[in-house]
């Protein structure tokens, strides 16, 4: 009796163990929320991620949002992760603030930059040469969305430089549809851009010198994530920790985002199906 009765003890701590196992893998996350600011490589790098999450069992909602509301919903765990923190300057100020509430995965992409730029028809090569004739751009410079970080730069550059301009606040598509515009009448034109963007592709454009360095230099784009995205959704965890992207690869699909009719996340769908040798890697 007491052989069996030790017997059924160990069964019931067996299956209490399986059953607690059992409780823990149900337990992962598999519905996750990437957030994102709508610019084109934003765009492009969150839809090939949410491809490679969905195919590793996911459910990925994406939720467009401002910069710093991007990065305020990961730090609250209402978004699981971003892949558009660009450091160590466009970004200084929300990760500043933010980056004990967040975990920084490192760089997924490379060879980054925020400035201005000017058709190739614009025969000025520095964003102090703007002072000569300010009236020949309308007396602004092109922006995007307000609060972003290179329009935080863009108005330390006009203060710095003590330009006699105006910085118009839009987005990337209004930006990108009033240089399209001056472009096709040949008129002179600065527009606030970085790269990667498809536009360097479609148009002859220069960016502008920057000798007083308010832009920065060269800079990295990088994967946040919940603090709990470890513990939570490891197998996600891992994919976004190994993801990265070529600045060509990243320009080529938006290119192709830019073609009508395109669909962001069939381009993604694509890229994935043709490069199935990174993507693998990124699931080891």
């Amino acid at each position: 009796m007491a052989i069996l009765a030790k017997f059924l003890k160990t069964a019931a701590v067996a299956a209490t163990a399986l059953g607690l196992a059992a409780g823990a893998a149900q337990a992962e996350k598999k519905d996750l929320t990437l957030a994102y600011v709508e610019w084109s490589d934003t765009v492009v790098a969150t839809n090939i991620v949410k491809t490679v999450l969905e195919e590793a069992g996911y459910k990925v909602k994406l939720v467009p949002l401002s910069g710093a509301a991007m990065w305020q919903a990961v730090a609250t765990g209402e978004a699981d992760a971003m892949v558009a923190g660009w450091l160590p300057a466009t970004h200084e100020a929300y990760n500043a603030k933010l980056k004990d509430k967040v975990v920084n995965l490192g760089p997924n992409l490379s060879g980054a930059k925020i400035g201005w730029a000017v058709p190739t028809y614009v025969d000025i090569a520095s964003i102090e040469d703007i002072n000569k004739d300010p009236a020949k751009f309308g007396g602004k410079v092109i922006g995007i969305d307000p609060g972003a970080g290179l329009m935080k730069a863009s108005e330390n550059a006009i203060k710095e430089y003590d330009l006699k301009v105006k910085l118009v606040e839009g987005s990337d598509a209004t930006m990108v549809a009033a240089l399209k515009d001056a472009y096709t009448k040949k008129e002179p034109i600065v527009i606030t851009t970085w790269t990667p963007h498809w536009m360097f592709a479609e148009w002859d454009l220069k960016y502008l010198a920057d000798p007083k360095n308010v832009f920065g230099g060269e800079e990295t784009v990088n994967t946040i994530v919940s603090t709990k995205l470890k513990e939570e959704a490891p197998e996600a965890y891992k994919i976004l920790d190994n993801f990265s992207l070529s600045l060509d690869d990243e320009q080529k699909v938006m290119v192709e985002n830019n073609k009508p009719g395109a669909d962001p996340a069939a381009t993604a769908k694509a890229w994935v199906a043709a490069n199935k040798a990174t993507v693998d890697a990124w699931m080891k």
